[in-house]
Parts: C-alpha cells; structure tokens; sequence
C-alpha cells in the first residue's frame, strides 16, 4: 500500500515539474534543434531530466529510507545529473562526462556495493563500476526517439520493483517505484510526438540510478548463481542490446562511437518500414518479455533456465544480425562501413563458419531440451551424467548427418522447400543413428526413448526455424504486405508466376524502394484474393487506383499482357517497367 502511495505522489509530482520545466525551458531557450543525426524535426525543450530529477529527490526526502546505499546512489545520480545539465546547456567533451561517470560509480561501490558475480571481491568491484558505466551510457544512446528511453526504464523500474517484493525487500521496492513513477510523469509529454526531451541531465541520471538500484537486491534470496548473473541483464535487456548494436555497426563503418547517428535499433526498425510509435511500443513489448524472462528465471529450475535463456539468447542474436543488415546510410561516407559488414556476413554464409557454430549450438540445445521436458524440468543425477557422457557423441553424429545429408550445400537465407527437406532428411537419419548408437552403449538400459523423440522434433524445429529466421523476423516486425517507409507506390501488373518472382526481389532487396499497392491481373477470377499478403485487383480498378495511391510507375511481370493494354496504362500517364530475365 505504502508503495501505491509513492508511486502516485511521485507521478504527480513528475506531471507538475514537467510542465514547469517545459515552460522554463521555452523561455530560456533551451532547446534541441532539428540535426541531420538527431530524429527529431521540430526545436523542442530539452530539460525534462531536471523534472525527473527534481521529482525522485522530493520523493527521496519524503517517503525513500534513509541508509548508506541510498546516499550514495543519490550522490552518484546527483553528479551525473549536473553534469548532464552542464553538457545540455553548454556542451562538454565526452572524455570528461566519463570521468564524471567513473567518479559517481567509485562512489557506490566505495560504499560496499557491487555485482556478487564472482568470488573475489575486487572482481567484482571492477564489473560494478564497468556496469554502473555501461548502463547509465546505455539509456544515454538509447534516448534517440520519443518515448522510448522513458517509457523502457519505467518498464525496467516495474521488474526491479517485482524483483525486489519477491525477495521480501519492501523497504528497497520503493526506490525502483519512485524512480519508474517520476519518469512516467515526464513520460506524458515525451511520447510520439514528444512537446519535451530529457536531455543527457535525464538520461545520464536515469541511467545510473537505475543501474545501481538494481545492486540492492539481495542476492541470497536468488535459487540459484545463474538467476543472480542474468536477472539484472535480462531487466536491462533493451538498452544493452541497441548499446551493443550501435557499438559494433559503428566500429565496422568507421563512425565514432560517441557520435549522433540514426543507426539505433529504433531507427532501424523505422527503415524497415515501422511507424515511428509502433517501432517503441515493438521495443517496449522486447522489455516486457526480457523482463518476464527474468522473473521466471527467478522461480524456475536450473535446469529450465539453462534452457529458456541460450534460447533466448539465439533469438537476440537473430535480431541483432538481421537488424545490423539494414541499409542505414545512403551516402558515400558509409559505404566502405557497409562493405565490411556485408563481407563479414558472407564470409559467414560462404565459409559456413557461422552456420556450422550455430547448428553445433542447436544440437546440444536440442538434446538439452529433450531431457528437460522428458523429466518436467528436474532431470535426475543418473539422467544428466547420461547426458553429459553423451552430447559429444550426439553432436558428432548429427553434425555429420548435416555433412553428407547436403544441408551445407544450400544458401542459409535463401533456403526453399527442397532445402527444407534436406535438413527434414538430415535431422532424421541423424537422430536414428543416435538412438541406436546411445541405447547399444548402454544395452538398452537408462537413456529414455521419450528423449530421443523430443530431440528429434526439437532440432528439427530449432534448425528450420534458423534457416527462415531473416523471412520470419521480417514478417513479424513489418507485417506481411508491407515495405520500407519512403518507398515508392507501385501496382504489380500479372498475378503469375512472374508477379510472384518480383515481388520476392522488391521484398528480399534492400536496395528496390518501392512499396507495392497490390497486383493488377486480367483474370477476374483472382480478384479479391492476396499473393504474399498483397492484394490482387481487377484490371478495370486501374483508374482509381493510380489517383488514390498517386501512382506513377507500373511493373510489367508478364510478357502476355496485350500490347493494346500497354498503350491504354501509358495514356493514363504512368511509366511502364517491365521484368527482364536474360539468359545469355
């Protein structure tokens, strides 16, 4: 009750200041400019960190307990918050915005807090202050669009605060509450389209408080080492990942790390052709389910953890690599950047590298799995010494079933039907020859046929689902029917066999940018119906087609359409392209 309380005053509060400060900030000038690298097109005030800020330190005074990890936390968001407030009005070198950051992490870990990851303190001092740095960096990049650093650390501060009334610790609950509940108050008026930004005093402040509440959990009444390593990871999932993100495409294209960009995982998902707020909310609802994964990691068996965190894990990477593909910049500068990449990922491909890490990965998750679900998640001593003894021996068979079965002869991302049935072909014969190896070298006795069954269906789920993910991922995150944003309309003419090969390459080319309205087609008979989520319309809707979606250009995918009816689509004022297939 008392953190209902809190939360709702704090909210308020948050509400009232924000708007003071947003009124403020107009006055004094103090805004954000519209920039080449920045997302925002409008000057808007940028001091919302100060009613956040202003907003937790009442809530402190008033309502937080009072301890010696709690000032220090406040000391340490305190000096960021200046310095952040400094580098909003005047701007200051990164160099020394890291230092200020060193200084405030030296602070709480000064005062006995730290990561318990390891058994030796001093380790553990270096990866708090390496994490205190990290995150507080990590919500700063992650503030690139509005709503979306405010909106993943309220997400962030309600999983802490679930965390911490299941350890019992309802005195510390109420720091994640206070802070989660100032933010929301600014968060009003920073989602799409934001009247106010945090500026770096917000994010740096933000960044810190919220890593280091996180330190207060009491870690001995976690199940388990693995719950205490990845809870506060799995919480902060978000910002770790665009952090980690950013950093890489950065390095590979030349960019400075520290320099503005529209290269951030929301960005990114805008060029796929997402809305600016359902690109958030899509990273909000990422929060939420890394955030419930943390708390079933907190509840579940070992076991089951070990399971549903690499699994996650491959997915985030999934994400990461499809993401890191898309064509951010259109300029000369990035090109080279972009080469490197692009070589990387075919080196990849080519080299099956990649492929053959990752299927050796799939295997022994599968297997993993197996024994999981056949002993409902607490797998027996005599049961997980089978396992161990066996998964070189698994991973050796299915593997080379893989090899000569012809699952590396195919390309990944462009895996088709009879690629599909390869790999069906490979995972069965491997799983058969496993079976029978495992039970001949125990004589029938101890391996579970059960396990063999389940591993047989999951490597078969893990390892077509790899081999679909780019496709999968695309429909997921667009929606199927729908193109990059600033694409050019185009209608389809031939809702045949040549309509299906170019609206795969529009779709699977980064570098086509038009958006298909749908497919025109002679035969009335598939009007109404859809071909890979677009719709087909009937010739005689032309007219009205090409003045409601002010279209310009037509594709030609058939070399039946009449002559006559060329002469007709030209008339209309529209440029005809058609599809040429050579063979030379």
């Amino acid at each position: 009750m008392r953190i209902l309380t809190v939360s709702l005053c704090t909210l308020l509060l948050g509400i009232v200041l924000t708007v003071i400060v947003r009124n403020a900030s107009r006055r004094m000038g103090l805004v954000a400019k519209p920039r080449d690298d920045r997302w925002h097109k409008t000057p808007t005030p940028m001091l919302g960190g100060a009613a956040i800020y202003l907003a937790f330190l009442a809530a402190f005074i008033v309502f937080a307990p009072k301890g010696q990890n709690a000032y220090a936390i406040l000391l340490g968001g305190s000096l960021l918050f200046v310095v952040g407030f400094i580098d909003d009005v005047v701007t200051i070198k990164p160099y020394a915005k890291l230092v200020a950051q060193l200084i405030a992490a030296s602070i709480v870990v000064s005062f006995g807090m730290h990561l318990p990851w390891v058994e030796y303190q001093w380790i553990n001092d270096v990866l708090t202050i390496f994490w205190l740095v990290g995150i507080t960096n990590a919500i700063n990049l992650l503030d690139n669009m509005d709503g979306l650093a405010g909106g993943v650390s309220v997400i962030s501060c309600a999983f802490l605060t679930i965390t911490f009334l299941m350890n019992g610790q309802s005195i510390e609950a109420i720091f994640p509450a206070m802070l989660g509940s100032a933010v929301l108050g600014f968060l009003f008026f920073n989602f799409n389209p934001a009247s106010i930004f945090m500026g770096d005093s917000g994010s740096m402040f933000l960044g810190f408080v919220l890593s280091a509440t996180a330190l207060l959990a009491d870690t001995g009444r976690f199940r388990s080492l693995t719950s205490i390593l990845v809870t506060p990871v799995l919480i902060l999932m978000i910002p770790i990942f665009d952090t980690c993100m950013v950093t890489i495409t950065r390095r590979l294209s030349g960019r400075p790390i520290s320099q503005g960009g529209r290269d951030h995982t929301s960005h990114r998902l805008v060029a796929l052709g997402v809305s600016e707020r359902r690109a958030v909310v899509m990273l909000y609802l990422f929060a939420a389910v890394s955030g419930t994964l943390a708390l079933l990691v907190r509840v579940l068996e070992t076991s089951l953890v070990l399971l549903l965190v690499p699994a996650f894990a491959l997915g985030v990477i999934f994400l990461g690599l499809y993401l890191g593909k898309v064509r951010i910049y259109q300029d000369d500068e990035q090109a080279a950047g972009f080469k490197l990449i692009n070589a990387i990922a075919n080196f990849s491909y080519k080299r099956r590298i990649f492929e053959v890490l990752l299927d050796v990965t799939l295997v022994a998750l599968a297997y993993y799995g197996a024994y999981v679900l056949r002993w409902d998640g607490r797998l027996p001593d005599e049961q997980l010494a089978i396992f161990l003894r066996t998964l070189p021996l698994l991973i050796i068979i299915e593997m080379s079933a893989f090899l000569f079965g012809g699952v590396y002869r195919g390309l990944w991302h462009h895996a088709a039907i009879d690629d599909l049935l390869v790999i069906v072909k490979s995972v069965l014969s491997g799983a058969a020859v496993s079976a029978v190896v495992v039970f001949g070298a125990y004589w029938f006795r101890g391996p579970s046929r059960a396990v063999f069954l389940l591993n047989l269906l999951l490597l078969l789920v893990f390892t077509t689902a790899s081999r679909i993910s780019f496709r999968l991922l695309r429909v997921l995150i667009v929606g199927s029917g729908k193109t990059r944003a600033g694409a050019q309309p185009v209608l389809i003419y031939g809702a045949g066999e040549g309509g299906e090969l170019l609206i795969r390459e529009i779709m699977n080319n980064p570098d086509h940018r038009y958006a298909p309205v749908g497919f025109i087609d002679d035969d009335g008979r598939k009007a109404g119906k859809r071909m890979y989520g677009y719709r087909i319309f009937d010739s005689t809707e032309l007219p009205n087609l090409i003045r409601a979606y002010g279209i310009s250009e037509v594709l030609i995918s058939s070399f039946k359409v009449p002559e006559a009816k060329l002469d007709g689509l030209r008339r209309m004022g529209v440029v005809l392209k058609k599809l040429s297939v050579r063979i030379d």
